[in-house]
């Protein structure tokens, strides 16, 4: 069917601007005038036709939720916890005492907004206050503006890109150091993304249930999916990378400790040819090897001198804290085996399992031998950096024994 030209010579069945493609058909119906072309325009045939393209449109549009759901559902690595409502209140405990010990504050509680209030949604102490969102509070000033607002009491806003859903309160007797500010602040905006997503994935899957959803009702519920999924993952790497940084700040290392591991390690994938997505796991594991010191006490890492046996038996034992928590975050439990497992030796003299040699989980072995010489070759408080040579002869010396020998020739080979 030929475009008709109206008087000014503009096509009446010109392409929209916003419209996507080059169907005509959709056209039609983007502009609303399907009844009208079917009842004076065109055939019987042709109107059938156009039926059953917004049938197949509709049904294709189906499909894609359905996929979309599929892999960013709760039960999906790339969700950020795995609970249901029925376990909401001890998760929201846990957190808030996993925050608690990051900080070494008072008291931690989260509050989640319901029906234009702020409702306790888990804490570290015995407490009922609830909060109006309103200017009155540090809580609702820091709902309402997206904004910390410090004070006595910390208010940390969760939102994401379509709305706020709560407040992380910090109840601190001095300031908190802005690393672990910066942390919390990811940690809300993290959550509160994959709460909305899992709002949005529960309104997509009414529509798909709903005979009578339309086209445009399912492409609008397609728009807020793939948007929230973008800044998820975006959001879930911000959290890496500032738990990182935070570990390195309890842990006192005058660098980035973290994160010249992790990028050392993803050197070493990319010399020995590994593919991007194991790539990226090792590039996780190697941020977050140290985790478990989050959770320590600062002090214990300021010691310059003999540490206590049981202060000791807790850095020992750091890693299992680490896993633990790494565990209960989906999106990263393909990286526990890499830390569960880097404290292994090729010779099998080393730690949980004895594990030895090609029984090691690769990722391990490579986090293990970038760790030791990113340690050896910065700054700590209780001695200077060594020289790259003399830490890579080191590195060779104990090729075999403690490191895999391919990981060390790798690693030379990035560093000459």
């Amino acid at each position: 069917m030929k475009n008709e030209e109206n008087k000014n010579g503009v096509s009446l069945f010109s392409q929209s601007d916003y419209l996507v493609g080059q169907d005509p058909i959709e056209e039609i119906f983007a502009l609303n005038l399907g009844d009208f072309i079917a009842e004076n325009l065109i055939s019987e045939d042709l109107a059938r036709k156009i039926g059953n393209s917004v049938k197949d449109k509709k049904a294709g549009l189906i499909n894609q939720l359905k996929e979309l759901i599929s892999i960013y559902s709760l039960q999906n690595t790339l969700c950020v916890l795995s609970f249901d409502k029925s376990e909401e209140r001890a998760i929201y405990a846990s957190i808030a005492q996993s925050v608690k010990q990051m900080l070494e504050i008072k008291a931690c509680r989260i509050y989640l907004e319901k029906e234009n209030e702020l409702i306790l949604a888990g804490a570290t102490c015995d407490c009922d206050i609830k909060y109006p969102i309103d200017e009155n509070s540090a809580a609702g000033r820091a709902f309402i503006s997206q904004e910390t607002v410090y004070g006595d009491l910390t208010a940390i806003p969760m939102y994401c890109n379509i709305k706020s859903t709560g407040v992380i309160v910090l109840d601190n007797d001095a300031p908190v150091n802005k690393e672990y500010i910066d942390l919390v602040e990811s940690i809300a905006i993290l959550f509160a993304t994959s709460m909305t997503l899992q709002h949005v994935i529960d309104e997509a899957n009414k529509l798909i249930d709903d005979e009578h959803s339309t086209v445009g009702d399912l492409q609008h519920i397609r728009a807020e999916l793939t948007a929230l999924i973008g800044d998820l993952c975006d959001y879930q790497q911000s959290f890496v990378e500032h738990l990182a940084y935070a570990v390195d700040t309890k842990g006192q290392y005058t660098v980035s400790h973290s994160k010249n591991t992790a990028k050392l390690a993803r050197l070493i994938c990319k010399q020995l040819g590994l593919n991007e997505k194991t790539t990226d796991l090792i590039y996780y594991a190697g941020l977050l090897q140290n985790i478990g010191k989050i959770a320590l006490p600062e002090r214990i890492f300021a010691a310059n001198g003999k540490l206590s046996p049981e202060e000791l038996k807790k850095i020992q034992e750091h890693s299992n804290i680490g896993v633990h928590l790494l565990m209960n975050i989906n999106f990263l439990s393909e990286v526990v085996p890499y830390i569960t497992y880097q404290k292994e030796r090729y010779d099998g003299s080393g730690e949980p399992e004895g594990l030895k040699g090609q029984s090691i989980p690769f990722g391990s072995r490579i986090i293990a031998a970038a760790d030791a010489y990113s340690a050896m070759t910065s700054d700590r408080p209780y001695r200077k950096a060594m020289q790259a040579e003399k830490a890579l002869e080191i590195m060779k010396s104990e090729a075999g024994s403690k490191w895999d020998p391919v990981v060390v020739n790798a690693l030379a080979e990035i560093i000459k």
